[in-house]
């Protein structure tokens, strides 16, 4: 089985309320081996990675709503998207996902992300989750194993405040 989060663009969950929002951070750090490229002298998250923490956070807010029911989370659609600011090594990118509409297994978010408060990156993203035995009976244990993965990795990046 191959790993469940190839590259996590989340380092820690900051506040979530299940079925309504959540709050992560990622600090950005010149040692991300995609600055080497982009951009030579100019280092900055490329557009695609701060969609990708947008992305991923929300995922962690369906995975907590749903006691991690499902195994798989993809993007369908990534609407409206804005990118208004660099982010640049030594940045810390703050996210914030809320639900806007959700209907089984997809769900829709309205998610930004700031740098000391500016804008950085903003869309509307669809989101889907399911199983991979949905279609395929045998795939299971391949279920199994990574809901446990993720419920792993989850812990490190969720300390819930005392008395929650």
């Amino acid at each position: 089985m191959g790993q469940v989060v190839k590259f996590s663009l989340i380092d820690k969950i900051i506040e979530i309320q299940p079925g309504q929002s959540i709050k992560a951070i990622k600090n950005l750090s010149l040692a991300e081996e995609y600055l080497q490229d982009h951009f030579p002298g100019f280092p900055i998250m490329p557009g695609v990675m701060m969609v990708e923490s947008l992305v991923q956070t929300a995922a962690w807010l369906m995975r907590a709503t749903e006691d991690f029911k499902y195994s798989v989370t993809i993007m369908k659609e990534a609407k409206a998207v804005r990118f208004n600011n660099f982010v640049k090594p030594g940045n810390t990118l703050e996210v914030e996902c809320s639900v806007h509409k959700r209907e089984d297994s997809e769900w829709v978010f309205k998610a930004a992300g700031t740098v000391n408060g500016t804008s950085a990156v903003s869309a509307r993203l669809t989101l889907q989750q399911f199983n991979l035995a949905d279609k395929n009976p045998k795939m299971q244990s391949s279920d199994e194993n990574r809901i446990v993965k993720l419920q792993e990795l989850y812990g490190a990046l969720w300390s819930s405040p005392k008395g929650e």
